[in-house]
């Protein structure tokens, strides 16, 4: 199973990790499935999809749109089951999820870029593969 990491040391919040999920996904309304804040102390920190071992938006949504992927460990969503109720997104501890802003009946999350890979399940993450500073990292986790 694999995750992405954060070092927020290295962090310097250039947004390039933003920029790089909305080309990735070829985001109409120019949103990206993560981002990056600002901590009390000033301090840049990215956030993204944690893919949860035990998912809250999986356990909240009536319809089975998001569900945990026992192969890969990911949490997907598949839009076309989407009833668009939005108990995933104010079920997530870290507000990570989100409506799409155009479509406004699809919901933005991380999906590790498995669609840059050539059998569409292995992880290819462009913020990863895009941050100057190596702060955004795919580890490989046992569970």
């Amino acid at each position: 199973m694999y995750r992405i990491k954060i070092n927020r040391d290295r962090c310097i919040g250039c947004l390039t990790c933003v920029t790089a999920c909305v080309v990735s996904h070829e985001t109409e309304s120019g949103d990206a499935r993560n981002r990056v804040v600002i901590d009390s102390e000033t301090i840049p920190a990215p956030i993204f999809c944690r893919h949860c071992n035990k998912p809250e938006c999986t356990y909240t949504c009536m319809t089975g749109a998001m569900h945990k992927n026992p192969e890969t460990g990911f949490v997907e969503y598949n839009k076309d089951q989407c009833a668009s109720c939005y108990m995933c997104i104010m079920s997530c501890p870290y507000g990570i999820l989100k409506y799409d802003s155009i479509r406004h009946k699809e919901i933005m999350k991380c999906n590790m870029c498995v669609h840059r890979s050539a059998d569409g399940k292995t992880p290819m993450p462009m913020c990863v593969e895009k941050c100057p500073m190596g702060a955004i990292t795919l580890e490989e986790v046992k569970e």
